[in-house]
């Protein structure tokens, strides 16, 4: 049993492995590990004598932990379910989190949000690195993060659990692949030494310094990956060196933290198996073929959608998140939950964004992310609270025991 370095490890997130006995249901190829509904069974539990007692206050704090129990998401030690009801803040600036980062504006975003019934908010914490915070050479290798960075990021997470927002930050975007940084960024993904070092000087001292936070309910490795294995411009790397920094860097954070994992897929093309698909690049047989280590597994799906997509995958608005189209579904494993973690927030398809968000929970998604809360902010004129806020205070209205259950 390996010594987790802090006492909610308690409340673990369980996985375990599935034999190919016919367990997996029909949406699924492979076999993938199952989340198991008893955290307190889980083998790196650790007991109460190799970890201090927590105080009421901690014991308080940790209630808001988001874990996974029976493919849903669940706060209060995992006793009580909670549904993402999400927006995509992305950015007020791009690469906001340096020494121009406003406080102010985010403490009142995030206010704003809570007013609209929104409890998640993913936020991309490094657009492209163009403001350097990220000390990376062209082979790749990371040598540091600067402190700027770090004082944002303190001031970020303070202000989302001052007004009860889970975050989940994005590290990385097929945006690194091109442009001023795009050699240093390629370079990375293909050597395990340099994935090793971004991981020592910036994956983990992140994780040492908001694991604790349990507004930190997770981590998207990287914004649509699909691009840089597609795109000319990012570089068209193959999915094996890709997937290589998801593999090392989800087994770290599995190892030093209960944060959950996740990659934000641009659409189900490489996030399922199955005909009609490219194969599930972040499945857990595949990382852990580049990575054999267990650790190296994602919790959950989070793809994104826009109309585009519709003609060649389906909608996922009228489906399910799992099995074929053919049977109604999105394509993607049962193994995992699955929040829809993009789409516009002008609505899809001809729904409403209040159409969306409503369908998007009768049909079994655990989330949605509606991109984006402050179109003023990443340009592109999309969503806004004006739009997505009527879906965001209808679903908190209609559901307030799944939104903010702990009140």
């Amino acid at each position: 049993m390996k010594k987790r370095s802090f006492p909610y490890r308690l409340l673990a997130l369980t996985v375990i492995a599935l034999s190919t006995s016919g367990l997996m249901l029909s949406a699924c190829t492979q076999t993938e590990p199952a989340d198991t509904s008893n955290p307190e069974q889980s083998p790196d539990t650790v007991s109460p004598s190799q970890t201090p007692p927590l105080s009421a206050e901690q014991l308080e704090r940790e209630r808001h932990r988001i874990f996974i129990v029976d493919g849903k998401f669940h706060v209060d030690n995992g006793t009580k379910p909670i549904w993402i009801n999400g927006v995509n803040v992305a950015w007020h600036r791009w690469n906001d989190f340096d020494s121009r980062y406003d406080e102010a504006w985010w403490d009142s975003h995030f206010a704003e949000l809570r007013e609209n019934g929104i409890n998640a908010a993913r936020v991309w914490i490094n657009c492209n690195n163009d403001n350097g915070v990220i000390i990376i050479d062209n082979n790749g290798v990371v040598s540091g993060v600067k402190d700027e960075h770090w004082d944002a990021l303190d001031k970020f997470f303070a202000s989302a659990e001052r007004y009860g927002i889970y975050l989940m930050p994005t590290f990385t975007s097929f945006d690194h692949f091109k442009g001023n940084n795009k050699e240093g960024w390629r370079s990375l993904v293909k050597s395990d030494e340099a994935v090793d070092s971004y991981i020592e000087h910036f994956t983990l001292p992140f994780l040492t310094r908001y694991k604790d936070n349990p507004f930190l309910w997770s981590i998207d490795l990287m914004n649509e990956p699909d691009w840089v294995h597609e795109g000319a411009e990012n570089g068209k790397l193959a999915w094996e060196d890709i997937s290589r920094f998801f593999a090392r860097n989800a087994a770290a954070i599995r190892e030093n933290s209960s944060v959950l994992i996740t990659v934000g897929m641009a659409f189900p093309k490489y996030n399922a198996d199955g005909s009609g698909y490219e194969g599930n690049k972040v499945s857990d047989r595949f990382l852990q073929n580049i990575y054999a280590n267990e650790n190296a597994r994602l919790d959950f799906w989070s793809p994104h959608y826009y109309d585009w997509v519709g003609e060649w995958y389906g909608i996922p608005f009228t489906s399910s998140p799992f099995g074929s189209r053919r049977n109604g579904g999105w394509g993607l494993c049962d193994s995992k939950p699955a929040i829809l973690a993009e789409f516009s927030g002008d609505g899809s398809q001809g729904f409403t964004p209040t159409e969306d968000y409503e369908n998007l929970f009768e049909n079994g998604w655990q989330g949605a992310m509606a991109w984006t809360s402050n179109n003023a902010g990443t340009g592109d004129g999309m969503g806004g609270i004006k739009n997505i806020g009527p879906a965001t205070r209808h679903i908190a209205e209609t559901y307030p025991e799944l939104i903010f259950p702990l009140g």
